[in-house]
């Protein structure tokens, strides 16, 4: 099975990812910081701050997603709930993010972006079939009455 690898993998990805973030966001701060100047009338300090506090915040965000990836490998069952939905946004942010990294950084981080994009897929779609008992058609006990109609009885006329 491809399942638990690719979700340990997804998970790596994300937690190196969420350093690499927090890291990138705080450097960024620092330097803002030490330039003391300001873009468009801003309070320098007021950008260092919200930078770092963006880097804590993604670097957070990105951890989470690599939690959620390391517990489906652990279970081995597919993402439900909020796991699921914090997933599936991060697949949304890898694509925006690939989007935006191709004009302002270059095809590198594009191409970085799509294959983790593709890896949080890989992991949602893996599970998405259900292999097993679940799958398989039951058969018809003693109390079934056959399929459900899909539409009812016609419609009574008056002649």
């Amino acid at each position: 099975m491809v399942r638990r690898p690719v979700a340990v993998v997804v998970a790596a990805v994300l937690v190196v990812e969420a350093l690499g973030v927090a890291a990138v966001n705080w450097f960024l701060g620092i330097v803002v910081d030490r330039q003391d100047m300001s873009l468009a009338g801003l309070d320098p300090d007021m950008m260092s701050t919200s930078s770092k506090i963006g880097g804590i915040v993604f670097g957070l965000y990105f951890a989470f997603c690599g939690l959620v990836a390391l517990l489906v490998a652990v279970r081995d069952r597919p993402p439900a709930g909020f796991g699921r939905i914090l997933l599936i946004s991060a697949a949304v942010v890898h694509a925006l993010l690939g989007a935006a990294a191709w004009g302002l950084v270059g095809w590198h981080a594009f191409l970085f972006m799509v294959v983790v994009l593709a890896l949080i897929v890989l992991l949602l779609m893996t599970y998405d079939r259900q292999e097993g008992p679940a799958a398989e058609p039951r058969d018809a006990g003693p109390h079934d009455e056959g399929p459900v109609p899909v539409s009812g009885p016609p419609a009574p006329t008056t002649l």
